[in-house]
């Protein structure tokens, strides 16, 4: 007889012990669902399935297409692409409030739209951003806040990495439904940052205001960017209109990003060993982490844990609102000291299906969770993005905290638009006939 509270203990006790002595997240989530298997199976028959699982879990022709963006995004982290991008967010901000800022916002959601990474958008913006604005006068600290607030919003923009993960784990929800649904919900990221950025502006107005570009200058800038941008409409717009897969658009993106890198003559030859070493170290941990949880989710299914948990959330409460809330808080909460993709992996099979009961489309519940967990990746103690931030522009983890704040608790109110408002994700990939 399955003994479903000796799993659970065994399960998430493990994993919280393991990572509370600092064993690497996989081996955290693999080992424990390993040990719980055994429990109810039995030591040959929990050891086979335990390897056949995670042999399942990764032996998926549309995985491929994580190692390929995370491949793509490396390339434009190093292809001279984040520089013709900020040229032209700072034509498209104009002479508004906190110029420079505004600019380091819209950069980043136009270089996290194409790179899927908020860590590679944080590091790579910021990285030029941050000098500029320290000698146009900048608080260091908000500079390096408003850089970390404004990174995630790539993680929303398609392609994503974590709605690829997301449609995997969900079996229901399609990766071109996911990228569409992803646009409206990425860009109220990006507005609730200028919103903030603006207010702070308001207070500060000795912030310098850029000079007036001509239309000379911002044609060169539009044609230089027009390629990164393009890259964009090829690899999104060929997925959605069922052109080729997300895996064939993912080698799509390589090879477009790599011809880009050569024409700016950003890399050359001897750069791509270190970019595909990169890439492929990136690329082994996702996939790593996805086949331990294979085990972990056939343990929480073989225990019918999901529809235990459900049950008693039924009989707690039968309001659908007060169900996503505690969703919400859990994810948030969690989401700050465990990765994304991992949490992804492993709230995906115990919230989805109490998602549907309550008549949520899985597709909404992916935007909501990865919206979550973009919260909790920039939210302190130890958001690893908040790190990068604050190490590009040179300042200590506390004072950007404080300049955080105003930022949190915008994308929370925004997170709630996300939450109670279903079209807001809905209604793009309803539009194109995707849902």
């Amino acid at each position: 007889m399955r003994d479903v509270a000796l799993v659970t203990a065994v399960l998430f006790g493990g994993m919280a012990v393991l990572m509370a002595i600092g064993a690497p997240v996989s081996i955290s989530i693999g080992l424990p669902s390993a040990v719980s298997l055994v429990l109810v199976m039995g030591l040959e028959d929990g050891a086979a399935t335990s390897a056949q699982r995670m042999f399942n879990g990764v032996n998926s022709f549309a995985l491929l297409a994580i190692p390929f963006f995370i491949l793509a995004g490396g390339i434009m982290n190093n292809g001279g692409i984040a520089t013709r991008l900020i040229n032209l967010a700072k034509v498209l901000v104009g002479r508004t409030p906190a110029p420079l800022a505004q600019t380091n916002v819209l950069a980043n959601m136009l270089f996290g739209a194409i790179s899927g990474s908020a860590i590679a958008a944080a590091a790579a913006v910021g990285t030029t951003m941050s000098p500029m604005q320290a000698r146009d006068g900048y608080d260091k600290a908000f500079t390096a806040a408003t850089n970390v607030a404004s990174a995630p919003s790539g993680m929303l923009i398609p392609p994503s990495n974590l709605m690829i993960i997301y449609a995997m784990a969900s079996g229901s929800a399609s990766v071109g439904a996911l990228f569409l649904a992803g646009y409206v919900p990425g860009v109220l990221w990006g507005v609730a940052c200028m919103l903030v950025v603006a207010w702070y502006a308001r207070r500060h107005p000795e912030l310098k205001v850029p000079v007036r570009w001509n239309l000379r200058e911002i044609g060169i800038v539009f044609v230089e960017a027009l390629p990164s941008l393009a890259l964009v409409v090829v690899v999104i717009g060929g997925i959605v209109g069922g052109f080729f897969t997300a895996t064939e658009g993912s080698a799509v993106a390589v090879v477009a990003s790599l011809v880009l890198a050569f024409l700016y003559r950003a890399i050359t030859v001897k750069d791509l060993p270190r970019i595909l070493y990169a890439a492929a170290r990136t690329s082994s941990v996702v996939i790593f982490l996805i086949g331990v949880s294979s085990i972990m989710s056939f343990v929480m299914s073989f225990t019918r844990m999901p529809q235990l948990i459900a049950e008693s959330l039924f009989g707690w409460t039968d309001q659908k609102v007060v169900v996503l809330l505690v969703m919400m808080l859990v994810l948030l909460v969690i989401g700050i000291p465990l990765d994304a993709t991992p949490a992804v992996l492993i709230f995906t099979p115990i919230f989805l299906p109490i998602a549907l009961q309550y008549g949520i489309d899985p597709v909404h519940f992916g935007i909501m969770l990865t919206f979550n967990l973009c919260i909790a990746i920039i939210s302190p103690p130890s958001a690893p993005v908040l790190f990068v931030g604050a190490q590009v522009a040179g300042v200590r983890i506390e004072p950007v905290i404080r300049h955080l704040m105003p930022f949190f608790l915008a994308l929370v109110a925004v997170l709630f638009l996300v939450v109670f408002v279903p079209q807001l994700s809905l209604w793009l990939p309803g539009l194109l006939g995707l849902l």
